[in-house]
């Protein structure tokens, strides 16, 4: 039996299978989160973290990286982010304010994507490590919210602390990529 590697272009890889199930996981931990089933919604939450892990490092390991995958990834764990921070302010868990914060800074990061774009001047944005920092602290928060409501685990002084480290990732995290377009838009003329 020959072992064969599918194609950087190849639809269903076991790391897009897993990411799918990831996608279609946030519908489930919103409703558990809405419900108020704090224990589920804490392992599943954890339990889709952790295949984030692993399709990454099957992807790498395996070979099995693809356009698909580079998009849905992405794709995949704001959906999880998103949804559990907004539902975790709406449950009055987390600061409103830090929702709207982390939500504008997608928002206007994914406009400078589009201006750039529309003035014939595309950019790519590649995470930066400030960037995955963010990303962490709001995973961090996220599990530690819903660990210490599942738990009943009185977190109050960690919570805070995690909410500000959060709040500062996503404002340096944000000044970086201004920085980014900026440079970017400054480089040569523009085309309209």
């Amino acid at each position: 039996m020959t072992h064969h590697d599918p194609p950087a272009s190849a639809l269903m890889t076991v790391p897009n299978a897993i990411t799918l199930v990831r996608i279609a996981a946030v519908p489930l931990l919103g409703w558990l989160m809405v419900t108020g089933q704090w224990m589920p919604a804490f392992w599943l939450f954890a339990a889709a973290g952790l295949s984030d892990a692993v399709d990454g490092i099957i992807a790498r390991w395996f070979n099995q990286g693809s356009v698909l995958g580079a998009w849905l990834d992405p794709v995949a764990d704001k959906a999880l982010l998103v949804t559990a921070f907004v539902l975790l302010a709406a449950a009055g868990l987390v600061p409103f304010w830090l929702v709207a914060l982390a939500v504008l800074r997608d928002v206007l990061i994914l406009a400078g994507v589009g201006i750039a774009q529309w003035r014939g001047k595309p950019l790519t944005i590649r995470p930066m490590f400030v960037s995955k920092a963010t990303t962490a602290a709001q995973i961090a928060l996220i599990t530690l919210v819903l660990g210490a409501n599942a738990f009943s685990i009185a977190a109050s002084p960690a919570i805070a602390a995690v909410v500000w480290a959060t709040a500062a990732l996503t404002l340096a995290s944000f000044a970086t990529y201004g920085v980014v377009f900026v440079r970017h838009m400054g480089r040569g003329g523009y085309s309209r």
